[in-house]
């Protein structure tokens, strides 16, 4: 009884986070195309571009692909997407840190790797 209730009180929290964490990704994989919401070259760690075979732009673009599989895969097996999407944007912060560029960013995206991660957990309970 007491399960039911609390997997019925998280339902509506992990929906959103669902919801969230699918989303957001296929928005801004499907940006690094376009560029309406930045321009998403500036976010690469210059030490990385320098070793990169192809454009920032081409980068960023496989970059976009990326984040489009992980948010639809988010809505579809929430608990890998979680863990794919806290991953991914761990290592972006990573990188972000390393030049000491966009800390604030970083921050940001380490606490929604935070995000990501719990929910990919409760997923495992609540799904």
């Amino acid at each position: 009884m007491e399960s039911t209730n609390l997997q019925q009180a998280i339902k509506p929290t992990f929906n959103l986070l669902k919801l969230t964490f699918g989303l957001v990704p296929i928005v801004a994989g499907l940006d690094k195309f376009t560029n309406l919401l930045t321009n998403w070259e500036q976010y690469i760690n210059p030490s990385i571009g320098g070793m990169l075979p192809f454009s920032g732009h081409t980068f960023m673009m496989i970059v976009g692909v990326i984040e489009i599989v992980a948010g639809i895969i988010v809505l579809k097996k929430t608990e890998i997407g979680g863990y794919i999407v806290a991953a991914w944007l761990t290592l972006i912060a990573l990188t972000l840190l390393g030049s000491f560029s966009s800390v604030d960013v970083a921050v940001r995206d380490l606490v929604m790797a935070i995000s990501a991660f719990s929910m990919a957990r409760i997923a495992k309970f609540v799904a």
